[in-house]
């Protein structure tokens, strides 16, 4: 088993610390995650002496991210997207609305969400307005209303 080594983030990262933190990883997480993606650098004596200014870097980014996360969150909470689907005589809906369809849907009103933080568990598959949670930041979580209607 490898020996854990130290690293110094850059960034904030999920389950592991926050900016300027000295944490100790398996080299293998450190070698193909952590360091190319620049969230983190290894601990020596240099890198060491900069942990302060580290900090001070990973401080300013966090504020930046977290005021673009409220700036996009009041862009997203002050639209709603209608998505079409077929529906049978029923007023069974034919398939159901993704991840993906809402992502095209908001792209179309010329927002950009990354599908891959919506919080949808299954996908919508009856018609009417529906509440669907995306997180933009660890602090900032936004309600994309999102009503399926019948197509014409």
């Amino acid at each position: 088993m490898a020996t854990p080594i130290k690293v110094v983030l850059q960034k904030d990262v999920d389950n592991l610390g926050q900016g300027g933190d000295i944490v100790r990883v398996r080299p293998g997480h450190a070698r193909n995650y952590l360091i190319p993606r620049g969230l983190a650098v290894l601990a020596t004596a240099p890198n060491m002496l900069r942990v302060d200014e580290l900090k001070k870097a990973a401080l300013a980014n966090a504020q930046k991210s977290l005021a673009e996360a409220k700036e996009q969150q009041k862009k997203i909470e002050a639209v709603a997207v209608k998505v079409e689907r077929a529906v049978g005589d029923e007023g069974k809906m034919y398939g159901s609305v993704t991840a993906r369809d809402i992502e095209q849907a908001f792209e179309a009103v010329g927002i950009t969400i990354d599908r891959k933080k919506l919080v949808l568990p299954e996908p919508l598959k009856t018609l009417g307005l529906s509440e669907v949670l995306i997180k933009l930041h660890s602090e900032v979580t936004a309600k994309l209303r999102v009503e399926v209607i019948k197509k014409s």
